[in-house]
């Protein structure tokens, strides 16, 4: 049942704290002549939608990203899949993650998961049977009730994990992304050859583009 969702999904929504890190939030002081910045982009991610974030120009959040969920992101673009990141935290640091992972969506600062997944749907002329979802947490079930493919990782709360197609076999921020990647692309016959592209891009070209 749960590969024959997956073989359906061409849109791969992911949350950020527990899922794409270990859910550890690090502070430390803003860099001299950044701080001004960082303050900046927490502002123009309307931390008043519900979110939360550092409101400092003081101090900057920092999170800690798994190398093998990188390569992921890359196999899963390969094969023609969206993705998105949604959050109700505001980070300096996820926007240049996602930004050099080409994210195609990037919500921040968001507590109403589910309007904003439907907003990506309609852009993107999808149905709810043709998204994936992986969560952690409660705020993630609103989307993952509705998607066509929940995926819950390793660490997930058990309510959670109870209302999930799939478990990851790894935690949050240990390559959970990866897995989840690595499950839709093979049940879609795309992971070989996403994989020979991967290969093939990088021999090929010479590429420095970030990949991790």
């Amino acid at each position: 049942m749960s590969k024959a969702r997956a073989r359906k999904i061409k849109l791969l929504i992911l949350d950020v704290d527990g899922v794409m890190t270990d859910g550890t939030i690090f502070l430390f002081p803003a860099p001299p002549g950044m701080q001004q910045a960082v303050l900046k982009a927490q502002q123009e991610a309307k931390a008043d939608a519900g979110g939360y974030g550092i409101a400092s120009d003081a101090m900057v959040e920092t999170k800690g990203f798994h190398a093998h969920d990188g390569t992921a992101i890359s196999l899963a673009h390969l094969a023609g899949i969206k993705l998105a990141v949604i959050t109700k935290r505001i980070s300096e640091t996820v926007r240049l993650r996602c930004r050099d992972l080409r994210i195609d969506y990037v919500f921040q600062g968001v507590a109403d998961k589910f309007s904003v997944f439907e907003s990506i749907l309609a852009k993107e002329g999808l149905t709810h049977e043709q998204a994936a979802y992986v969560g952690d947490d409660i705020i993630d079930l609103p989307v993952m009730r509705k998607c066509g493919l929940a995926i819950a990782v390793a660490n997930a709360r058990e309510d959670v994990k109870d209302e999930s197609h799939i478990i990851t076999d790894r935690r949050g921020g240990d390559g959970a992304v990866r897995d989840a990647v690595e499950y839709i692309l093979k049940a879609q016959g795309k992971l070989e050859q996403s994989v020979t592209a991967y290969l093939a891009e990088r021999s090929s070209t010479g590429s420095m583009r970030s990949t991790i």
